[in-house]
This record gives structure tokens, C-alpha cells and sequence, in this order.
């Protein structure tokens, strides 16, 4: 069974505000990134084997379309920071692309902070920045500090704003110490941040980022997530990003899209997308004394089980009979219930390929 698709997403969104009396009212929020049913369409060529093919390839070539965007409306508000998740192949990195004016779309319209991103107008490249965890812009034989300097004339810093930016950049960083070193004796998490200090030496309004933390051990991943939050707090800058790691979304984003094989399936906050995505709760118990699986597997579906450890996946509207079930009939020495983690949902959506 196929994914279903929602209605197309609300383009108006809101802020709440407080006045004097702490009365809340909303306020629409201005778009910063403006994507009205984009669509990117890829000709591939078709070959069939043998000499034959060859010919027939050389002097009459077929192509087949690919649909890597299908078709795709959002609005990002200015300093809102947005997960874009989907698997490999959904089109992530394909729309970032199309956001920061490195591929023409096929169809539809996008706006970038007020300017059209494949124009590669001078106002919308010193807006944004595209940082790509597998790709990197600093030379390999040159210490960071001298990329930062060719970046910084690109962007027509002065001195004195290019030693401000680097200071401020390279403290909140921890990198200070690194910027004179050739970028080759770098860790990957060193590598990372002096990417991340070049791609916003010129303070863009608005980051796309594809899989900052690709490769990255935990704790580069958590200094990266901590940087990101703090720039966003402090310049309030618009971040998009893709991520394999739901660590990163769960701690950066309270809103995420959803892309699946080039559709928008989802606009929303992250709890409603478990909500929505994830008909059961997690049930983890502590036995006082083993039970056979036999017996355990009739109160709900097992996830897991580890002697007296039982992990239980049960449907929502049967959780309450369910747990007063176990808690009846079995040795039970701990109980919590739980929901489950931001990964599994994911990868259970996009394995089974249906919507709870």
C-alpha cells in the first residue's frame, strides 16, 4: 500500500505575541523562503545492452523523466529553524538545491528572502549559505584561516568586520586554536565547524543545511547542534535542515516537513508528526522473574525481549486494558510507557511505506 497524501499544508502561519495586559494574540509570520508547488524533473537517457543499444543510444537516444520534486508548497518563517526529512532519494537534497539557486526548477515559483534564487542576484548570495556535510569548500593544503580570508573578500568584509566575525564565529565555535592549521590535520568535528565558520562569515539571513553532522561522533554532533541553536537565538537567522540524525531535529526543531519519493506529506510540528505517523506507545517492563514469550505475546506485539527486560508495542486506544492487563496477570517490577523514539517512526513509516 502506498502512502496516502494530506491535504496541501496551510501556507499562512502564525506567532504568538503578548501585550502589556499578557493577553496573547497571533500575528501572521512573513515568509523568509517562499516555495509554491516546485517541481524538478530529471531527463535520463535510456540504453539497452549490446552493440545495438549502442547505436540506437548514439544516434536515436531515448530518455526517461525522473520526478525527483513532485510539486511542493511551504512557507519558512524568518528565524524558524525546520527539519526536512525522507530517505535517500526523496528529494532533499534536490530542493535545497533549487532554494539556493544551484539547479533551475522545472516548475513552479521560489522565493529566497524576497529575491528569486536562480537569478544569482549579489543581494540573494550574500543572504544565504548552503553548507553540504559531504562536500567542503575550504582548501585542503591551507590553514582555515587563510580560506576565511578569500571568503571574506568574496563578500566584501573589511578588516575589521573579517577579525569581528572570526572572533565572535571562532569562540562560540571552541576553534580558535585550529584556524592556523592546515585544514588536512583537522578531526572531522574541527573540519565541520570551520565549514560552518565559512559558510557564515557574511551572517546570511537564511542556512540550508544537508547532514551537518554526517560522520560526526556524538560529541561533535552535540557542539554543532549547540552552535546552531545559539546562532539562531542570537541572530535570529532561518535554518533548514536535512538530517539522518533525529538527534539533531529532536533538538533543534519544534517544526519538520516530511518528503517521500518527491511529495510533501507533511508540514507540521514534530509531536504531531509521531502523533500521526506512530499508532502505538512504547510499554517497557521490568519482570521480577522470567515468562515465556508464548505468554507474553498475548497482551501485545513484542519488540523486544531480554530474560525479565519486555518491550511492548501497543495500540493507542487499547493502552489503558492493555496495561492493566499486564500489570494483573504478570511478575511486574517496573512499568513505564513511553512514546516511541523519533527513529523508529521514521523508519517504519518509510519501510512499510504506509500511513498509520
Amino acid at each position: 500500500m502506498g502512502i496516502s497524501f494530506p491535504p496541501p499544508c496551510t501556507r499562512l502561519r502564525e506567532r504568538i505575541v503578548y501585550d502589556d495586559r499578557d493577553t496573547a494574540r497571533s500575528l501572521p509570520l512573513m515568509p523568509i523562503v517562499a516555495v509554491d508547488h516546485l517541481s524538478k524533473i530529471y531527463p535520463v537517457a535510456v540504453k539497452e545492452p549490446g552493440l545495438r543499444g549502442t547505436l540506437n543510444h548514439f544516434f536515436r537516444r531515448q530518455y526517461r523523466s525522473i520526478r525527483a520534486v513532485e510539486s511542493i508548497s511551504f512557507d519558512i518563517a524568518a528565524g524558524e529553524i525546520v527539519g526536512f526529512l525522507g530517505p535517500n532519494g526523496a528529494g532533499k537534497t534536490t530542493t535545497l538545491k533549487m532554494l539556493s539557486g544551484l539547479i533551475y526548477p522545472s516548475s513552479g515559483t521560489v522565493r529566497v528572502a524576497g529575491q528569486i534564487p536562480f537569478d544569482r542576484k549579489t543581494a540573494f548570495l550574500k543572504s544565504m549559505s548552503l553548507v553540504m556535510g559531504q562536500k567542503q569548500q575550504l582548501l585542503w593544503d591551507l590553514p582555515a584561516l587563510d580560506s576565511l580570508r578569500i571568503n571574506a573578500a568574496v563578500y566584501e568584509l573589511s578588516d575589521i568586520e573579517f577579525k569581528q566575525r572570526v572572533g565572535e564565529l571562532s569562540e562560540m565555535l571552541a576553534l580558535q586554536d585550529q584556524l592556523r592549521q592546515p585544514i588536512r590535520k583537522l578531526s572531522l568535528g574541527e573540519r565541520m565547524k570551520a565549514e560552518l565558520l565559512a559558510a557564515l562569515l557574511h551572517h546570511p539571513k537564511v542556512l540550508f543545511l544537508d547532514e551537518p553532522t554526517l560522520g560526526l561522533d556524538v560529541n561533535a554532533q552535540a557542539a554543532v547542534r549547540d552552535f546552531l541553536r545559539t546562532y539562531n537565538q542570537r541572530y535570529q537567522a532561518t535554518i533548514l535542515l536535512t538530517s539522518h540524525y533525529m538527534a539533531d531535529i529532536a533538538a533543534l526543531c519544534q517544526r519538520v516537513l516530511l518528503i517521500y519519493q518527491g511529495r510533501l506529506i507533511y508540514d507540521g510540528s514534530l509531536d504531531g508528526l509521531v502523533e500521526r505517523f506512530s499508532p502505538y506507545r512504547e510499554v517497557q517492563v521490568e519482570l521480577a522473574t522470567p515468562v515465556p514469550e508464548a505468554k507474553l505475546r498475548q497482551f501485545a506485539e513484542i519488540e523486544s525481549c531480554d530474560r525479565c527486560r519486555v518491550r511492548f508495542l501497543v495500540q493507542r486506544p487499547e493502552l489503558t486494558q492493555v496495561v492493566g492487563q499486564i500489570l494483573a496477570q504478570l511478575p511486574v517490577s517496573d512499568l513505564s510507557v513511553t512514546e516511541p523514539p523519533l527513529e523508529e517512526v521514521i523508519a517504519r513509516l518509510f519501510t512499510t511505506g504506509t500511513v498509520a
